[in-house]
């Protein structure tokens, strides 16, 4: 039977860092910074985690070193984007590029190899129920980020600042400020993101092996609205394409062919979105159109 349980926990498992690294850029989205530098923030994620836990020997340790390091490097875009005003999208690219060849040249400069570091002394995440506690931790994260944006004075502050920046400083409120703490947030869960896929997923580090998943997390923001729950579904969506891949690949089909599931998903739910809110804008249109008519 294709779908059954195990596909569903595989599923659950392989959305967890999409969804870290998901609701990071929705807070973004919603501070009015468009983040796409989400893969390179979890990439540096998965490094450090690794390079902390292989010498400390503490996954949990390796969890919290990954978290301050992905924060850390999310300053370039916080700077860069918000203090400098420069252009949020150019930045976002250059930190993936960046940490594609940062990594890289790390993983030969302190493991002394290239391609992947694999070491059975690596320590991993434990696992509860089959899943790592940061898969708990990311589901708990959406509820505690819904109700944020739409309770707390925080969440509802951050909101204004994304939509009219120039009225909410009027009120008091700093837009640089929130602007910085989102980004800020969501380097934080990128790093969660980052040790998940090192730590929890597998135990080792292999160059670029992101691959694609930051990018995958940018259109969970877009298809999700930047919603908390809508974020959820879109990045169950993809771990649901990216199990299917695994047990086709089981099945017989060739590896490239499933490996580009998830991102053939991607591009058509991206496509049905987007023709679906261009649908939306010109039924509003009409509307508008008849009735100033009538």
């Amino acid at each position: 039977m294709f779908f059954d349980s195990d596909l569903l926990m595989s599923a659950l498992r392989a959305l967890t860092p999409i969804l870290l690294a998901a609701l990071g850029g929705a807070l973004c989205e919603r501070a009015g910074v468009f983040n796409i530098g989400l893969e390179g923030m979890m990439l540096m994620g998965c490094f450090t985690a690794v390079t902390t836990s292989w010498f400390t020997g503490s996954p949990w340790l390796g969890v919290l070193a990954a978290a301050l390091a992905a924060a850390a490097y999310s300053l370039i875009l916080a700077v860069g984007a918000v203090t400098l005003r420069g252009d949020a999208v150019v930045l976002g690219i250059a930190m993936n590029l960046l940490a594609v060849g940062l990594t890289g040249f790390l993983l030969r400069t302190v493991f002394g190899v290239q391609g992947t570091f694999d070491d059975p002394s690596l320590a991993g995440l434990p696992l509860v129920g089959g899943f790592s506690p940061l898969a708990y931790l990311a589901w708990a994260a959406v509820g505690v980020a819904a109700l944020l944006l739409s309770r707390h004075v925080w969440g509802l502050r951050l909101r204004g600042v994304g939509e009219a920046p120039d009225a909410a400083a009027t009120l008091g409120v700093s837009p640089t400020r929130y602007k910085y703490a989102a980004v800020l947030v969501s380097g934080v869960l990128c790093g969660l993101a980052g040790a998940q896929l090192a730590l929890g997923n597998v135990t080792l580090f292999s160059e670029n092996m992101t691959a694609g998943r930051g990018w995958i997390a940018v259109v969970a923001v877009m298809l999700g609205r930047a919603l908390p729950l809508g974020v959820l579904l879109a990045a169950l969506l993809f771990g649901l394409a990216e199990a299917a891949g695994f047990r086709l690949q089981g099945l017989g089909m060739p590896q490239q062919a499933t490996d580009a599931a998830p991102y053939v998903v991607t591009l058509v739910a991206l496509f049905l979105s987007t023709a679906q809110r261009r649908r939306r804008a010109a039924a509003r249109i009409r509307t508008r159109t008849t009735g100033v008519t009538s």
